[in-house]
């Protein structure tokens, strides 16, 4: 896929919703949407409302809240950019949680968070914000997955946990493009690799040598794959230079 040949120009552009817009590449995408002339709404822990995982009363909260958004402005909801995630830090339950290395460091708190942040609140937001796309045109829902969420891909082994919720979005992604499609065939709905960007979920990861990339640069070329996303392109996967990733 060409990312800079197929764009589609968002010169009527509407609303875009970023959840986990105050992240590093979440605020990026923000403000690269606001420069698309998108009027955009950015959800996350510490908005209001907030977005909290770990309480599925809040998406719904914040899915009414786009939904009164959507109302007041007659605006269409054109961008979903789902950048949530989590790789390591404190779980739910107040552990440390960090990339398995081996299987002997396999832990059943740190997986359960990680499916918790990387599956199934994003299962969450498709519950109750994909019915928000509009039901005819062009529109997409695009969630930020990993490449090493990629069964095909891995060569390398370890990061059980996040590899696994990784998969998981894809299958979940994959699947409700299928039932979007069903509300209107040019909605798109996406999984997509960021490629390694220098925030705090990365930052301890970035081995030398490895290309590590600004959010803005991140940001950018994210929204340069969504606006050249083609037709029959829902439910795939792609990195950030618009090239398919293996599921």
């Amino acid at each position: 896929m060409n990312t800079r040949t197929d764009a589609h120009p968002a010169a009527q552009a509407g609303l875009a919703v970023v959840l986990g817009g105050t992240g590093g590449i979440g605020a990026a995408l923000v403000a690269g949407l606001q420069a698309q002339d998108f009027e955009v709404l950015s959800l996350g822990r510490r908005t209001q409302p907030a977005l909290d995982y770990t309480d599925e009363a809040t998406v719904a909260a914040c899915a009414g809240h786009v939904a009164d958004q959507l109302a007041h402005t007659g605006l269409p909801l054109q961008r979903l950019i789902v950048a949530t995630g989590f790789l390591h830090g404190e779980t739910r339950s107040g552990q440390r949680a960090e990339p398995e290395r081996s299987w002997q460091h396999l832990n059943a708190d740190a997986l359960q968070h990680n499916f918790l942040i990387n599956a199934i609140g994003p299962a969450m937001v498709m519950r109750h914000f994909l019915p928000l796309l509009p039901k005819q045109g062009r529109c997409v829902a695009a969630f930020l997955s990993a490449r090493v969420g990629s069964i095909g891909d891995n060569a390398l082994g370890g990061w059980y946990a996040y590899r696994a919720s990784k998969a998981a979005l894809n299958q979940l992604v994959h699947t409700s493009a299928i039932e979007l499609a069903r509300r209107n065939k040019e909605a798109l709905c996406v999984a997509l690799h960021p490629g390694t960007v220098d925030t705090g979920l990365s930052q301890p990861f970035a081995k030398k040598g490895l290309q590590v990339r600004p959010a803005e640069e991140a940001a950018s070329d994210l929204l340069a794959v969504i606006d050249a996303l083609p037709t029959g392109s829902s439910g795939q996967f792609f990195d950030h230079k618009g090239l398919s990733v293996p599921w």
